[in-house]
């Protein structure tokens, strides 16, 4: 039987197919954009993430050396920006097609990247403190329990390190029923 994980996960690869916005790589230009110093990403859809959420790793807006996880990332958006900016990045994502989207911008942009295929609800492929930031764009949604996704992003965090999550209220799963009564 299948996993609802797995069966996400092919959703999502649907979703990339049909050109699901959070599935649309960033343009070359946003890439050179981040390189020279001027760049944003989000958290959820609406809103960049304030670059002093980054201290104390961020210095002259630059993130050198400093070892970050895409968690449930994928789909060339956050981490060729954070990369551009000096991040080493590693990504981790269930989805092929998100992840495919990971490895294009990175061969085109000509940097490193860690990809790692893998279901979040699950013990994360990492060593214990492990990273000094995780970025966690909206996905808990599509997960029935994140009480493991906190205990493991405690446990891969580096002591200092900073958990960056995006949230969603529900609200996009209201259904209004309208009647012509």
């Amino acid at each position: 039987m299948e996993n609802y994980t797995d069966i996400n996960a092919k959703a999502i690869d649907k979703w990339v197919e049909k050109g699901w916005e959070w599935s649309i790589p960033v343009t070359h230009e946003v890439y050179s954009d981040a390189k020279n110093g001027k760049w944003d990403i989000v958290l959820t859809p609406t809103k960049p993430v304030p670059h002093e959420w980054f201290a104390p790793f961020l210095k002259s807006e630059r993130l050198d050396g400093v070892h970050l996880l895409g968690l449930a990332s994928g789909g060339g958006q956050q981490m060729p920006v954070l990369s551009a900016i000096g991040a080493e990045c590693t990504v981790l994502d269930y989805s092929d097609k998100q992840l495919a989207n990971e490895q294009i911008v990175a061969e085109r942009e000509n940097y490193k990247i860690n990809i790692v295929k893998a279901d979040m609800t699950k013990r994360l492929p990492f060593d214990d403190d492990n990273f000094d930031i995780v970025f966690h764009p909206v996905s808990n949604c599509y997960i029935e329990d994140v009480y493991c996704v906190w205990n493991e992003c405690y446990r891969i965090l580096r002591s200092g390190g900073i958990l960056l999550a995006g949230m969603d209220n529900g609200y996009n799963f209201c259904l209004t029923v309208m009647t012509d009564h």
